[in-house]
């Protein structure tokens, strides 16, 4: 498992993400013409024809112009939106995999064969 899971109504495990990023000079322009719902639709259409649902979008000023979270049914699909929306040019963003606490449980039980440089 890559990412974290979290349990969608229909009972399906699905990897959850945190996708952050920032507007272009065009992209700002599309938000201050269609308004924060607007983009919010517009991101919980994109999310939705990948099979994924949005959880939670939110805007910010700072580093960041946005921070959503969304649920994707794996790493291609979520793959598959990043690029798409990357392509269009309007959103430069990134995409930080999360992981449950017991996600986090699992990593710790595994044996890891690893040494340390100049051990």
């Amino acid at each position: 498992m890559v990412a974290g899971v979290c349990k969608v109504k229909w009972g399906i495990d699905m990897p959850k993400y945190l996708v952050q990023g920032n507007y272009t000079a065009d992209g700002t322009k599309g938000v201050l013409a269609e308004g924060g719902t607007g983009r919010r639709e517009a991101v919980d259409r994109v999310v939705g024809s990948c099979g994924g649902t949005l959880e939670s979008m939110y805007f910010a000023f700072g580093a960041d112009d946005f921070h959503i979270v969304v649920d994707m049914p794996d790493d291609a699909s979520m793959a598959a939106m990043a690029m798409a929306v990357r392509a269009a040019g309007a959103v430069m963003s990134r995409v930080v995999p999360l992981l449950r606490p017991e996600d986090l449980d699992e990593a710790a039980r595994k044996t890891v064969d690893y040494r340390a440089p100049g051990a």
